[in-house]
């Protein structure tokens, strides 16, 4: 399992998440375009963490840092207007330790002042809210870090034997392949109008994330439905191809001339 903070913008809470992190059990830490990373700085904060910083990864954008993970779990202070799988961590934390033994997990958190945006939440299949005061809802990055790891360290301690479960022949799809599985649904919606007259197609492909994210595919399930997007997408232009040349046939007074 690896923790993904996307833009943190104080050094002062990537060390506390570091601090969480120790605490808890973990050592995989991501960073998306951190605004600084002193690890000098951090290792003074958070003491005896020096192995995990300098494991500390970095990448250029969220979709990168994410696309080896077959479960993408996100936090946010608040519910939005768009349709997710929402739950509180203590829901959540079973299923990553379940999923962490098919592939990789990343546990997302957003920057400091406005937390996770639409975009990075479309990468998540479930979505975590810390219950807390309506009137003081926003939580510190590392202690947000800190509530959730703590019920995925007691979920851990507390699976015992796990229950016999059927092994996928191909394993869990990772975030890239349900990324191609959204774009190949989306250009075969595309090709048969499947949009036109619609206010917000974003907001209908976001749906489809859902729903399709809740069902967890594995990686031939993915592929599955993203052959059918381009299945789709494939027999509508070969009925365009079909009608140009249709049209471009000599009518039977062109023959008779």
């Amino acid at each position: 399992m690896v923790i993904v903070l996307n833009e943190p913008q104080n050094v002062v809470n990537v060390a506390g998440v570091i601090r969480a992190m120790m605490n808890m059990g973990l050592s995989r830490l991501r960073l998306v375009r951190p605004a600084e990373f002193d690890a000098y700085r951090i290792a003074g904060i958070a003491h005896r963490s020096e192995d995990l910083v300098e494991a500390t990864e970095i990448f250029d954008s969220l979709e990168e840092a994410v696309a080896d993970a077959t479960f993408v779990a996100g936090t946010t202070a608040r519910a939005r207007t768009a349709q997710r799988n929402y739950v509180r961590p203590r829901e959540l934390a079973p299923r990553i330790i379940e999923r962490a033994r098919e592939g990789e997990v990343a546990v997302l958190f957003g920057r400091e002042d406005r937390g996770l945006g639409n975009e990075a939440l479309d990468l998540c299949h479930s979505v975590a809210i810390v219950p807390t005061d309506p009137g003081f809802s926003s939580l510190n990055l590392a202690q947000a870090c800190l509530l959730t790891c703590y019920e995925i360290f007691l979920a851990s301690q507390d699976e015992g034997e796990p229950l016999p479960t059927g092994r996928r022949a191909e394993g869990a799809a990772t975030q890239a392949d349900l990324e191609e599985t959204y774009a190949a649904l989306a250009a075969g919606l595309e090709s048969i109008e499947f949009f036109k007259g619609s206010r917000s197609p974003e907001s209908m492909i976001r749906i489809l994330r859902t729903l399709i994210s809740r069902a967890e595919p594995d990686l031939h399930e993915a592929r599955l439905v993203r052959a059918i997007g381009f299945k789709v997408r494939d027999y509508v232009e070969r009925l365009k191809e079909d009608n140009e040349r249709l049209r471009n046939l000599p009518s039977d007074e062109d023959r008779e001339s």
